[in-house]
């Protein structure tokens, strides 16, 4: 059988439509979107007398018709920005507050979320082409309701999911980043996190973690190196190991067949630990680029039998 594996679209409504385009494209049996599906920015356009105005990449941007607004929302959309579209007095009042902001934030954030999973159901719900999706340290966890009543998309957080014969077991959740994100937590948590979501694998041998966070001192796991402010050092040329020994732990433990992993964007690669195969697709939502993973997995050997990775 035939898996595309793709992670960390944040937002971006392009890469989100590529993903779906997968199962199609590359014959893909199952899909599955790793985590960190939400995006990180929301930019206000302000309706100002006859046009309307927005702030972009430090510029002040002026559209006159409503053609302009929606060219210029479906670009923002591609590099995964959310889009307010606000009066002058809401803008003050999202200024003046940032409780207010971070309301209006989420708003926005399920609003895209609803309308992806009726893109999702448009595009593949009358096939039979399971599309599994999970959350990452990045996603709050409001949107995890709104993943499990889908009638398409399945959501992966702590399940054991069927695929062809093989067992997929998800956790979305990182040990502790910088920036105290949503779904992140101490190494001994992760690990009875991930006890947890594999008690129930009936046989490793054919078992695919798609847990987040890459397993640590890998090379799937590199990000550049950050001073005291939380600057790169050396201008983004000295990388360290960021990822999760509690994962490193539980592969080498367990030894699935598969480990799919995400979250460090710059560390594209394929390694092994053990008998694992560990990938991280890597991730350049912002170029509006989609890269990811094809793999085919024998499923009378239980082994995986080629892996490609790929962008578009």
């Amino acid at each position: 059988m035939k898996i595309y594996f793709a992670t960390d679209v944040h937002g971006s409504e392009v890469c989100w439509r590529k993903f779906l385009n997968g199962a199609a494209f590359y014959k893909a049996d199952a899909i599955i979107l790793g985590g960190d599906i939400t995006g990180k920015v929301m930019v206000p356009i302000v309706a100002r007398t006859n046009y309307w105005e927005a702030r972009i990449n430090g510029q002040t941007v002026r559209l006159e018709t409503e053609a302009e607004v929606t060219d210029a929302e479906r670009h923002l959309r591609s590099r995964g920005w959310y889009i307010a579209r606000v009066e002058p007095d809401e803008l003050d009042e999202l200024a003046a507050d940032d409780g207010v902001v971070g309301e209006r934030f989420n708003q926005e954030i399920m609003r895209t979320l609803d309308r992806w999973l009726n893109i999702a159901d448009d595009k593949l719900g009358k096939t039979d082409i399971p599309c599994v999706v999970n959350g990452g340290n990045d996603d709050t966890l409001a949107i995890d309701a709104t993943l499990e009543e889908s009638p398409y998309v399945n959501f992966a957080e702590n399940r054991l999911i069927e695929i062809g014969g093989f067992s997929l077991v998800s956790m979305g959740w990182t040990n502790p980043t910088p920036w105290d994100t949503y779904r992140e937590a101490p190494e001994e948590v992760l690990a009875e996190k991930i006890a947890e979501a594999v008690r129930g694998v009936p046989d490793m041998g054919r078992a695919i973690f798609n847990f987040h966070a890459p397993p640590y001192g890998t090379g799937l796991d590199e990000a550049p190196a950050l001073d005291s402010t939380l600057k790169p050092m050396q201008g983004g040329n000295l990388m360290k190991p960021v990822g999760s020994t509690a994962v490193r732990s539980a592969i080498l433990e367990h030894q699935p067949m598969l480990s799919l992993h995400g979250h460090i964007h710059e560390s594209r690669g394929i390694c092994n630990l053990g008998r694992t195969t560990c990938i991280n697709p890597g991730s350049i939502y912002p170029d509006g680029v989609l890269q990811g993973v094809l793999l085919e997995l024998n499923e009378k050997k239980a082994k995986v039998a080629r892996k490609l990775l790929v962008s578009g």
